[in-house]
């Protein structure tokens, strides 16, 4: 199943949140428009049913660029071949850009309406968000709806029920214990680029990317060697900070990494 959103409306805490038992941390998360750039897959295993969540980056519709509609594209293209679509709204607020992506949603696949950030005050009224609910109804042919927080993991087994019978019947597509089909290296890849995004928000060049160019696994403690490519000379001094200073109060320090299964001790 495909989650779908406007770039701020949070899909990616989303599909962090889908897995009840684990709260594990697969796609990125930041404030900047298009943190993921890659299509990641989450995956999701109860007694009776298996998951597959699919993220791609968030419908980007302020900026335009080749970057930007190469994304746009990537995301339309993922809509072919899922049973079902989650689009993704924060509570008490629609906006031009959610309509616009209102507009690329399928009309002969399965749409869900999943208002998130329920937690906020805005939207304790119950009153006042069931009308929200109505009015975003309202703009589209929705199959169901469901209200949930993925920060705080309420109502998410709701929404996992509610999604159940749009699941084909099959074997499971993947092993039980199984939450993603990225590799650690690709995990500890992304976990720097947000920490990135965090850290030095708009002062970062959007153009930025992150390789891991050596990942070395050890017992209990790896080694991960990751090079940081800005578009200019110029550019680098926003990272590295006045004698460096910057890259010194950088997080993430030595210590853990927890994002998924990659759970470990680093250098």
């Amino acid at each position: 199943m495909r989650l779908r959103g406007d770039c701020r409306s949070s899909e990616r805490g989303q599909i962090n949140a889908d897995e009840p038992s684990h709260r594990s941390e697969i796609s990125i998360t930041s404030k900047k428009a298009q943190t993921t750039r890659n299509r990641v897959t989450g995956i999701y295993t109860d007694d009776t049913a298996q998951f597959v969540f699919v993220d791609t980056p968030g419908f980007q519709t302020d900026h335009r660029n080749a970057l930007n509609d190469r994304l746009n594209q990537n995301v339309t293209e993922a809509l072919g071949g899922v049973d079902v679509v989650v689009f993704v709204v924060e509570a008490m607020r629609l906006t031009d850009a959610d309509r616009v992506v209102l507009k690329q949603l399928p009309k002969h696949t399965p749409v869900i309406l999943v208002i998130n950030k329920i937690d906020k005050d805005k939207a304790k009224d119950r009153y006042a968000l069931e009308a929200f609910v109505a009015q975003v109804r309202a703009e589209f042919e929705f199959a169901a709806a469901e209200a949930v927080s993925a920060k705080h993991g309420l109502r998410i087994a709701n929404l996992l029920e509610l999604l159940k019978p749009y699941l084909p019947e099959s074997v499971p597509m993947y092993p039980e214990d199984m939450v993603t089909d990225k590799s650690a290296r690709f995990l500890a890849m992304e976990i720097v680029r947000e920490k990135l995004f965090r850290y030095l928000g708009e002062e970062l060049p959007y153009a930025m990317n992150v390789e891991v160019e050596q990942f070395e696994e050890g017992d209990g403690l790896n080694r991960i060697y990751i090079a940081v490519l800005v578009d200019k000379e110029s550019q680098k001094a926003i990272l590295i900070g006045k004698g460096g200073e910057r890259l010194k109060k950088f997080p993430p320090k030595r210590g853990w990494i927890w994002k998924n299964c990659l759970i470990t001790k680093y250098f």
